[in-house]
């Protein structure tokens, strides 16, 4: 049975218990009323040992379904909070075009796979087996899980805030990398933690990202970076992640930038519409970069909405 399976059978063997006792207690022949108690809620494992800077709280409340219970009403304020969503398919470079952000402009990085993975090998995690699970079988981990890990992230960036332009007055810039993966995941964040600000959408082709992951994963450690999971993980995003991309292509707030290229160039673009973005002045790109400075004359002012590099993306 998978961990999924017996989660899934604990809470039915729990709500059988609490119905045969109520109807117990309903048919009993006894005059005399009774006091009707309230069942100790379940206790979950403290962790033990070193811990990633963010994890979910062990005694945090729980929804319904055993998953960490969210905010009705967005917990940062989107007038002082840029949230940007890197979405792409697996391969196509978020990571390092972020890398890059971070420098350049003092973005806080926030891998959404990174925090999982982080999560799911800390001692005593709730929710470890259950994220190595649905990782290895290139499934979706509960949104819930997900977004209470990012939403740690941020509060605890704020917190102690890095020195930075853009992180004044309780103000925040955020990368998160890989998120949302399904169109719950991005309407859920967007109620319950942050009005995002845009996407960046770094496009590529199938076997260009099949050949990344695969020399990547010759040093990476990873257990997802196997030609099986690969083309599962793909098969996903095509499936799930795209939905979101077009429904905020729709709202004009998709930038779209072609990987493929070399690194420099990519990045070259990507610094474009974020200047746009930001409403940095026309200056502001000047800063120091990680790249050579080159002359992109392919792009052009778009609103800072890019339109599609191809008839139909590819991904």
């Amino acid at each position: 049975m998978t961990v999924i399976d017996t989660v899934k059978a604990a809470f039915s063997s729990d709500k059988h218990h609490q119905s045969t006792t109520s109807t117990s207690t309903t048919t009993t022949s006894t005059p005399t009323p009774t006091t009707a108690t309230t069942p100790a809620p379940p206790t979950q494992p403290n962790p033990a040992g070193a811990a990633p800077p963010t994890p979910i709280s062990p005694d945090a409340d729980m929804s319904s379904k055993g998953t960490p219970a969210l905010s009705d009403k967005p917990v940062f304020d989107a007038e002082k909070i840029t949230v940007i969503f890197v979405l792409g398919g697996p391969g196509a470079g978020k990571g390092t075009q972020c890398d890059r952000l971070v420098k350049d402009y003092g973005f806080k990085h926030l891998s959404a796979g990174d925090l999982l993975r982080a999560e799911q090998t800390r001692p005593g995690s709730t929710y470890g087996a259950m994220i190595k699970e649905y990782i290895t079988e290139g499934k979706i981990v509960p949104m819930e899980v997900t977004i209470k890990l990012l939403e740690n992230a941020m509060s605890d960036t704020l917190s102690s805030p890095p020195s930075a332009p853009g992180w004044e007055s309780s103000h925040g810039r955020f990368l998160i990398d890989g998120f949302p993966r399904k169109m719950d995941q991005a309407l859920k964040f967007d109620a319950a933690v942050c009005q995002s600000s845009f996407v960046l959408f770094i496009s590529t082709t199938e076997a260009v990202m099949l050949e990344r992951l695969l020399e990547r994963g010759k040093t990476s450690g990873r257990d997802d970076d196997n030609r099986e999971s690969i083309t599962k993980r793909f098969r996903t995003f095509i499936e799930t992640s795209m939905p979101v991309v077009d429904y905020y292509r729709k709202r004009g707030n998709v930038v779209e930038i072609d990987s493929s290229p070399p690194v420099d160039v990519v990045y070259d673009k990507v610094r474009v519409e974020i200047d746009q973005r930001l409403g940095l002045l026309p200056g502001a790109g000047s800063r120091t970069s990680t790249t050579n400075t080159t002359t992109d004359t392919t792009s052009t002012a778009t609103g800072g909405i890019a339109p599609p590099l191809l008839e139909k993306p590819v991904v």
